[in-house]
């Protein structure tokens, strides 16, 4: 989803950091063997991604909703030499694909790949957290928010996409559109939580920033 007008949008792309020839090899691949590639971050929020992490220098990331890995690597970049990032996907027919690029990088023995449910596995992992990147199925954003507020350091941020939702945010709510009334809660949540200090940035598709306080 695109906000600006097509010549602003493109603009602020070319005004932007370049794209890692890496990236954009994982994008052509995607697009070519995997199904829904419109789930890629994309080159600017994937630099948008790289740059929050440079400023915030994690040493451990969780990322939640891995698909082909592009946010992964965006991520990393960020880290310092001894981080991790865990990053979870539920789709176990893409950690080939993943594992691939994250070889291929600088950070692959920083990656710690994780397959399955979300909700079983981030209460497993006995660890602390200085960035969160929830970018998996609408419906559960306000759970995982629940499983990691208490296993993010002070100062931690929570990145949180699709927050806009294609605009369906301030549209009438449709009855059975249950992916749109769990964004809506979930800005909400992030609104009303005194342990966070948030703003939604209209990047793409929304993306926003949390602070843990």
């Amino acid at each position: 989803m695109y906000f600006l007008p097509e010549a602003l949008d493109n603009y602020v792309v070319s005004h932007s950091e370049q794209e890692p020839e890496l990236l954009q090899q994982l994008t052509r691949e995607t697009y070519q063997k995997i199904l829904q590639p419109i789930m890629l971050s994309g080159p600017y929020q994937g630099r948008v991604l790289s740059m929050i992490s440079k400023l915030v220098n994690p040493k451990s990331v969780l990322e939640l909703g891995t698909f082909t890995g592009y946010a992964t690597l965006c991520l990393a970049e960020g880290l310092q030499k001894n981080g991790v990032i865990h990053t979870i996907d539920i789709n176990e027919e893409l950690h080939d694909f993943q594992r691939k690029y994250f070889d291929k990088s600088d950070y692959g023995s920083q990656i710690i790949q994780h397959t399955g449910s979300a909700l079983d596995i981030i209460p497993e992992l006995d660890m602390m957290f200085d960035l969160v990147f929830i970018d998996a199925d609408k419906p559960n954003y306000s759970n995982y928010f629940h499983l990691i507020i208490d296993k993010l350091n002070p100062g931690g941020i929570i990145l949180s996409d699709n927050v806009l939702w294609h605009g369906k945010v301030v549209e009438p709510l449709k009855e059975k559109d249950t992916s749109t009334k769990a964004v809506l809660d979930y800005n909400n949540l992030l609104k009303e939580d005194h342990r966070i200090e948030t703003v939604l940035l209209p990047i793409r598709d929304g993306l926003t920033i949390s602070r843990r306080k």
